[in-house]
Protein backbone atom coordinates (compact mmCIF):
# COMPACT_ATOMS: atom_id res chain seq x y z
CA UNK A 1 0.00 0.00 0.00
CA UNK A 2 1.25 3.31 -1.19
CA UNK A 3 2.29 5.69 1.51
CA UNK A 4 0.94 9.04 0.81
CA UNK A 5 2.37 12.38 3.72
CA UNK A 6 -0.23 14.75 3.60
CA UNK A 7 1.05 18.46 3.75
CA UNK A 8 -1.20 21.29 4.20
CA UNK A 9 -0.64 24.85 4.02
CA UNK A 10 -2.31 27.95 2.44
CA UNK A 11 1.00 28.21 0.74
CA UNK A 12 0.56 31.92 0.27
CA UNK A 13 3.04 31.50 -1.67
CA UNK A 14 4.42 28.35 -1.53
CA UNK A 15 8.51 29.30 -1.28
CA UNK A 16 11.67 26.44 -1.11
CA UNK A 17 11.35 26.08 2.16
CA UNK A 18 8.43 23.87 1.92
CA UNK A 19 9.92 22.47 -0.76
CA UNK A 20 13.32 21.54 1.18
CA UNK A 21 10.81 19.94 4.19
CA UNK A 22 8.76 18.24 1.30
CA UNK A 23 11.42 16.41 -0.28
CA UNK A 24 13.38 15.82 2.91
CA UNK A 25 10.29 13.97 4.47
CA UNK A 26 10.02 12.06 1.25
CA UNK A 27 13.52 11.12 0.88
CA UNK A 28 14.28 10.21 4.42
CA UNK A 29 11.09 8.50 6.07
CA UNK A 30 9.24 5.78 4.78
CA UNK A 31 6.80 8.04 2.76
CA UNK A 32 6.51 7.42 -1.03
CA UNK A 33 5.27 10.32 -1.74
CA UNK A 34 3.88 14.35 -0.51
CA UNK A 35 1.03 16.02 -1.06
CA UNK A 36 1.11 19.50 -0.99
CA UNK A 37 -2.51 19.83 0.49
CA UNK A 38 -3.88 23.72 -0.53
CA UNK A 39 -5.97 25.19 2.35
CA UNK A 40 -8.52 27.69 1.46
CA UNK A 41 -8.90 28.46 4.54
CA UNK A 42 -6.85 27.79 7.55
CA UNK A 43 -9.59 28.31 10.94
CA UNK A 44 -6.48 29.87 12.87
CA UNK A 45 -6.06 32.53 10.21
CA UNK A 46 -7.43 35.40 8.67
CA UNK A 47 -8.86 34.92 5.33
CA UNK A 48 -8.73 38.60 4.13
CA UNK A 49 -4.65 37.95 3.32
CA UNK A 50 -5.19 35.04 0.92
CA UNK A 51 -4.98 34.86 -2.91
CA UNK A 52 -7.61 32.73 -4.53
CA UNK A 53 -7.66 29.10 -4.34
CA UNK A 54 -6.70 28.63 -7.96
CA UNK A 55 -3.61 30.97 -7.96
CA UNK A 56 -2.12 29.17 -4.94
CA UNK A 57 -2.95 25.51 -6.32
CA UNK A 58 -1.14 27.46 -10.00
CA UNK A 59 1.73 28.00 -7.57
CA UNK A 60 1.86 24.64 -6.21
CA UNK A 61 1.80 23.37 -9.63
CA UNK A 62 4.69 25.35 -10.68
CA UNK A 63 6.95 24.67 -8.10
CA UNK A 64 6.32 21.05 -7.53
CA UNK A 65 6.55 20.06 -11.70
CA UNK A 66 9.95 18.87 -11.29
CA UNK A 67 9.25 16.61 -8.23
CA UNK A 68 8.54 12.97 -9.05
CA UNK A 69 6.99 12.28 -5.35
CA UNK A 70 5.92 15.44 -4.42
CA UNK A 71 2.05 16.48 -5.64
CA UNK A 72 -0.23 19.70 -5.74
CA UNK A 73 -4.07 18.68 -4.13
CA UNK A 74 -7.13 20.35 -4.01
CA UNK A 75 -8.65 17.93 -2.20
CA UNK A 76 -9.94 20.23 0.42
CA UNK A 77 -11.22 22.92 -2.21
CA UNK A 78 -14.28 20.72 -2.64
CA UNK A 79 -15.15 20.36 1.61
CA UNK A 80 -16.60 22.53 3.80
CA UNK A 81 -15.77 25.56 5.05
CA UNK A 82 -13.67 26.18 7.39
CA UNK A 83 -11.10 22.90 7.00
CA UNK A 84 -10.91 20.68 9.46
CA UNK A 85 -7.63 18.25 9.55
CA UNK A 86 -9.86 15.12 10.60
CA UNK A 87 -12.61 15.98 7.96
CA UNK A 88 -10.48 15.87 5.47
CA UNK A 89 -8.68 12.91 6.29
CA UNK A 90 -11.68 10.93 6.50
CA UNK A 91 -12.56 12.12 3.48
CA UNK A 92 -9.29 11.57 1.30
CA UNK A 93 -8.83 7.77 3.09
CA UNK A 94 -12.50 7.00 1.77
CA UNK A 95 -11.87 8.53 -1.61
CA UNK A 96 -8.24 6.74 -2.11
CA UNK A 97 -8.96 3.50 0.37
CA UNK A 98 -5.93 1.80 -1.42
CA UNK A 99 -3.67 4.55 -0.17
CA UNK A 100 -2.31 4.80 3.46
CA UNK A 101 -2.42 8.42 4.64
CA UNK A 102 -0.31 10.16 7.48
CA UNK A 103 -0.02 13.69 8.28
CA UNK A 104 2.96 15.96 8.21
CA UNK A 105 3.35 18.81 10.72
CA UNK A 106 5.91 21.19 12.39
CA UNK A 107 6.75 20.68 15.78
CA UNK A 108 5.12 24.34 16.41
CA UNK A 109 1.94 22.48 15.41
CA UNK A 110 2.54 19.79 17.66
CA UNK A 111 2.80 21.92 20.42
CA UNK A 112 -1.07 22.86 19.83
CA UNK A 113 -2.07 19.76 18.42
CA UNK A 114 -4.69 19.01 21.46
CA UNK A 115 -6.64 21.95 20.27
CA UNK A 116 -7.58 20.60 17.03
CA UNK A 117 -11.07 19.45 16.24
CA UNK A 118 -10.89 15.93 17.05
CA UNK A 119 -7.38 15.43 17.67
CA UNK A 120 -7.52 12.19 19.51
CA UNK A 121 -9.33 10.78 16.64
CA UNK A 122 -6.53 11.34 14.10
CA UNK A 123 -3.31 9.90 16.50
CA UNK A 124 -5.63 6.81 16.56
CA UNK A 125 -6.00 6.50 12.83
CA UNK A 126 -2.99 8.25 11.45
CA UNK A 127 0.98 8.30 11.60
CA UNK A 128 2.25 11.76 12.59
CA UNK A 129 5.56 12.73 11.00
CA UNK A 130 7.05 16.25 12.86
CA UNK A 131 9.55 18.29 11.04
CA UNK A 132 11.39 20.75 13.60
CA UNK A 133 11.31 24.56 13.81
CA UNK A 134 13.18 27.54 15.72
CA UNK A 135 12.53 26.68 19.35
CA UNK A 136 15.04 26.82 22.38
CA UNK A 137 15.86 22.96 22.11
CA UNK A 138 12.93 20.58 21.39
CA UNK A 139 9.84 21.34 22.21
CA UNK A 140 8.31 19.84 25.07
CA UNK A 141 4.68 18.26 24.38
CA UNK A 142 1.84 16.22 25.75
CA UNK A 143 2.37 13.62 22.76
CA UNK A 144 6.38 13.44 22.75
CA UNK A 145 6.20 9.85 23.10
CA UNK A 146 2.81 8.48 20.99
CA UNK A 147 3.40 5.57 19.16
CA UNK A 148 1.99 7.19 16.05
CA UNK A 149 4.47 10.66 16.28
CA UNK A 150 7.64 10.23 14.50
CA UNK A 151 10.05 13.11 14.15
CA UNK A 152 11.96 13.46 11.04
CA UNK A 153 15.17 15.50 11.50
CA UNK A 154 14.68 17.55 8.36
CA UNK A 155 16.58 21.15 7.88
CA UNK A 156 15.42 23.79 10.07
CA UNK A 157 14.13 26.57 7.50
CA UNK A 158 13.33 30.08 8.52
CA UNK A 159 11.29 31.00 5.87
CA UNK A 160 7.42 32.45 5.76
CA UNK A 161 5.54 33.11 3.08
CA UNK A 162 5.10 36.30 5.63
CA UNK A 163 8.50 37.43 5.06
CA UNK A 164 8.09 36.86 1.02
CA UNK A 165 4.91 39.30 1.16
CA UNK A 166 6.59 41.60 2.99
CA UNK A 167 9.67 41.60 0.74
CA UNK A 168 7.40 42.12 -2.65
CA UNK A 169 5.48 45.14 -0.90
CA UNK A 170 8.99 46.75 -0.07
CA UNK A 171 10.15 45.65 -2.97
CA UNK A 172 12.94 43.60 -1.82
CA UNK A 173 14.44 41.09 -4.07
CA UNK A 174 12.65 37.60 -3.11
CA UNK A 175 13.44 35.01 -5.80
CA UNK A 176 16.33 33.29 -4.18
CA UNK A 177 13.21 32.20 -1.71
CA UNK A 178 10.92 30.77 -4.34
CA UNK A 179 10.67 29.00 -7.66
CA UNK A 180 11.63 30.72 -10.25
CA UNK A 181 8.58 29.74 -11.90
CA UNK A 182 6.63 30.95 -9.05
CA UNK A 183 8.67 34.17 -9.34
CA UNK A 184 7.45 34.58 -12.46
CA UNK A 185 4.16 34.10 -11.87
CA UNK A 186 4.00 35.95 -8.89
CA UNK A 187 5.21 39.10 -10.75
CA UNK A 188 3.45 38.82 -13.75
CA UNK A 189 -0.04 38.89 -11.62
CA UNK A 190 1.44 41.28 -9.63
CA UNK A 191 0.23 39.89 -6.47
CA UNK A 192 1.26 40.42 -2.85
CA UNK A 193 2.52 44.37 -3.89
CA UNK A 194 0.00 46.31 -2.03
Amino acid sequence: MKKIGLYFGTFNPIHVGHLIIANHMVENSDLDEIWMVVTPHNPFKKKSSLLDNHHRLEMVYLATENYDKIKPSDIEFKLPQPNYTINTLTHISEKFPDYNFSLIMGEDNLKGLHKWKNYEAILEDYQVYVYPRISEGIIETQFDNHLKITRVNAPIIEISSTIIRNGIKEEKNIQPLIDSRVWKYIDEMNFYKK
